[in-house]
């Protein structure tokens, strides 16, 4: 056992004793890890018979979508979901523009200290800090001692292989150096968990002891209760075709029409031998018309295999779509940060063909996850493509890196991590 372990142990042995306690988790999204992540916190507390009392401020439609989640908590007398009231989240803006944004930080901080103050919180957790960021920054003081989950720091990137910026993203640069180095300056701010191990690195060198690296989770299945084949079956797809997998919210951000014009750019004969999964439900809604009619014009030229299926799929089926695939697809358009795909990818043992571009190129190439490619050039894309069709699967990632990678981010570890750092 590692001196690291025995002292979270040490940790969560105290905190079991401290009855005093009311941390309050706050997130208001219903998107993807979020969901995920308030559902293991939940579990964890309740494995652990953790003391004192964890509030869980969620959204109105949270309650309504999520009550397997919300049902866990009826039969422990210390925890409670609290939802904020309809109105409070009528008015909140949307996240469509950049002034919205702004607008919203200063309600969801106005909101995170009027729950902490009514709920008598003694330690707030934030479950996505990014977006008020710049509003911590100005210097607020919250009622409580406070602690973040930061997801997309940026102002690392010059240190990755063949980083460009764009002015943009110099911009970000200065705004988070900025932004990080007043609120790591904050007395109340406990700890910044970070998901990214990079960054971690580089800010621990000022303020060592306050960033955390907090794993990204994610579950192994069990292979014995999944049946690909019969998803295969009921998906039509041909039985000679390999399966590359593009899965989550169809969005331009995923790069799914840089990927489709890939598909344009290959021989024939290499299409005659794919078939690509789109397993999601387009965002906005309006994009899906767009996407057909591309997939159309793809299929006219091409002998390759299109299955679309837009619909959300439920927690318990996911992991059956990640075994069905030979490829898992990742050509995001510069984004940063991490992406909960190269966990399930590297959890069901399939490589991936993703962007070269950030934290993701950099995982990927670093855990030989699979292929990184300049995903904003379909030419590129297609190249990755025309590697996994015909070389052999076994050179282009390394299992054991890849298992390495997932065990680094179990789910234990992600809650134990939050629980000895609160």
């Amino acid at each position: 056992m590692s001196k690291s372990y025995d002292t979270i142990e040490l940790k969560l042995d105290s905190h079991r004793y401290n009855s005093d306690r009311r941390i309050m988790l706050f997130d208001l999204d219903l998107r993807g890890h979020h969901t995920v992540y308030i559902q293991h916190l939940l579990r964890y507390w309740c494995q652990q018979k953790i003391a004192g009392h964890l509030d869980i401020v969620v959204s109105p439609e949270f309650c309504q979508q999520h009550a397997n989640i919300v049902d866990i908590a009826h039969n422990h007398k210390n925890i409670k979901f609290v939802a904020i009231a309809p109105r409070e989240q009528a008015v909140l803006k949307s996240l469509d523009s950049f002034s919205n944004r702004i607008l919203r930080s200063f309600q969801e901080w106005r909101l995170i200290c009027k729950y902490a103050i009514s709920l008598g919180t003694t330690q707030c957790l934030i479950m996505c800090f990014d977006p008020i960021l710049l509003r911590v920054a100005l210097g607020v003081k919250p009622p409580c001692p406070f602690s973040g989950i930061y997801f997309r720091p940026i102002f690392h990137y010059s240190d990755f292989t063949n980083y460009i910026p764009s002015w943009r993203e110099r911009i970000w640069h200065w705004r988070d150096k900025l932004c990080l180095s007043r609120i790591l300056d904050n007395s109340q701010l406990q700890t910044l968990f970070c998901l990214d191990p990079f960054a971690v690195k580089r800010l621990n060198k000022s303020f060592a002891g306050k960033v955390i690296h907090l794993p990204d989770p994610v579950q192994i299945p069990n292979k014995s209760q999944l049946q690909p084949e019969n998803l295969r079956e009921s998906l039509g797809i041909d039985s000679h075709r390999q399966i590359f997998l593009l899965f989550g919210s169809l969005t331009r951000r995923k790069g799914i029409f840089q990927l489709l014009e890939a598909l344009l750019l290959l021989p024939s004969n290499l299409c005659q031998q794919l078939c690509l999964v789109l397993s999601g439900v387009p965002y906005p809604q309006a994009e899906q018309e767009l996407i057909e009619s591309k997939i159309t014009a793809v299929c006219q030229s091409q002998p390759v295999q299109i299955i679309s299926s837009y619909q959300f799929i439920p927690e318990q089926d996911v992991q059956t779509y990640f075994s069905l695939a030979d490829v898992i697809l990742a050509p995001y358009q510069r984004h940063v940060g991490m992406s909960g795909i190269l966990l399930l990818a590297a959890a069901s043992q399939k490589p991936v063909l993703s962007s070269d571009y950030g934290l993701m190129g950099e995982l990927v190439q670093s855990y030989k996850l699979g292929l990184a490619v300049d995903s904003t050039v379909p030419a590129e894309i297609a190249k990755g493509l025309r590697e996994f069709l015909l070389k052999s699967q076994s050179k282009l990632w390394d299992s054991s890196s890849l298992k390495s990678f997932v065990e680094q981010s179990s789910v234990e570890r992600f809650a134990r991590t939050i629980f000895q750092y609160l």
